[in-house]
């Protein structure tokens, strides 16, 4: 493992020129490489890459024009976005959104220290912002140059820690998949009555459906607003304010949410004010997790739930006491295979902002004095 200390000998006394990066980059424009054709397969052998968090758009078996990135990487720079990869395979680009950035003397200019010094950056992109950033804005920020064999030595220590960080984080999600199904099983099987084994119910009749509103009229504050996406923004007053489930109107017809606190809705999702005499809010919401949305879907192009289709679905309605059992053992797994500050997806976000550290550590010079 890095240790602080290490990294502190290692940089100890050590020079560096702050230089722009267009003078230690060069810069290609993709047109060379763009692909032509669509048919994509997974079978094909050549990667392509695109714009955006999705980078491998799939695979083509056109032979022209690949960049022969295995015996030349370089970095893979989203001239909208900011985002940059580091790619050390052969590919082809279907986006001419992007740049193809080498060292301009690799003798001098280690390209790899240049990635990960590049991955320190802010993302500055400010939205619907089209300018191209390399030339306006990228190619005149500073980047520490220390001597060749420090950058080296950095390039060596940052690939290692990326390894073990990658295999941490890889057996992590193993196991949390494990238990993503393990949960969903054991939720199924709590959740599943039969016919004559409890009482059933129209969800109409044991929770209110209601529409949401427009927000763009209200104060700041920091009362949340959900879409179907989830946490919109935040505004001073609330739409409800007890334990209830959002369900979507249009949109992501499966997302739905359970909230306790007080809220405010938009019109592509519905909240329920649910009759708690009948049914535990949680017990409910972890029932409609069960239920495929999907098959109810009334909308010709974009995926629609009606108030009248919703209401006809079938809840069980078991004693208030068995309801509660369920809901504890459920909210045990629950912590364990989704909670951000508990369980399997904070292991995962901690190894990730340790590698942060220890990168931004390894790559904070301190500025000469002008």
């Amino acid at each position: 493992m890095i240790m602080r200390n290490n990294i502190t000998e290692l940089l100890k006394g050590v020079e560096v020129e702050w230089k722009n990066l267009d003078e230690v980059t060069n810069y290609e424009q993709p047109t060379k490489y763009l692909v032509t054709s669509t048919n994509y397969n997974d079978e094909y052998k050549t990667p392509v890459l695109t714009a955006g968090k999705t980078f491998i758009l799939g695979y083509t078996n056109e032979i022209a024009g690949i960049y022969a990135g295995k015996n030349n990487p370089v970095i893979i720079f989203d001239d909208f976005t900011t985002a940059n990869k580091w790619v050390n395979f052969d590919f082809k680009i279907k986006s001419s959104a992007m740049k193809i950035i080498s060292s301009a003397d690799e003798e001098k200019y280690n390209l790899k220290y240049i990635y990960y010094w590049m991955s320190t950056l802010p993302n500055e992109k400010i939205d619907n912002d089209h300018k191209r950033q390399w030339i306006s804005n990228y190619a005149n920020k500073k980047i520490p140059v220390p001597p060749f064999s420090i950058q080296t030595e950095i390039v060596r220590i940052l690939d290692k820690f990326t390894a073990l960080t990658a295999e941490l984080t890889a057996e992590l999600t193993a196991e949390l998949t494990a238990r993503e199904k393990q949960y969903n099983y054991y939720r199924d099987q709590l959740l599943t009555f039969q016919e004559d084994e409890v009482e059933w119910k129209n969800l109409g009749e044991i929770a209110k459906i209601k529409n949401g509103k427009d927000w763009k009229k209200l104060g700041d504050g920091d009362i949340p607003v959900y879409g179907t996406g989830g946490v919109m923004g935040y505004v001073n007053t609330h739409a409800y304010n007890k334990p209830t489930v959002l369900i979507p109107r249009k949109g992501s017809i499966t997302n739905i949410f359970y909230l306790e606190s007080p809220f405010w809705n938009v019109d592509t999702i519905y909240y329920t004010e649910i009759d708690e005499e009948e049914i535990i809010p949680k017990f409910f919401y972890y029932y409609m997790k069960t239920i495929d949305l999907t098959k109810l879907d009334t909308g010709s192009g974009r995926p629609s739930l009606t108030k009248a289709i919703l209401d006809n679905i079938n809840i069980p309605i078991p004693p208030l006491k068995e309801q509660a059992r369920i809901v504890e053992i459920l909210d045990k797994f629950d912590v364990l295979t989704n909670s951000i500050t508990e369980g399997l997806p904070r292991e995962i976000e901690l190894r990730q902002k340790q590698y942060e550290y220890y990168r931004n550590l390894l790559l904070d010079f301190p500025k000469a004095e002008q």
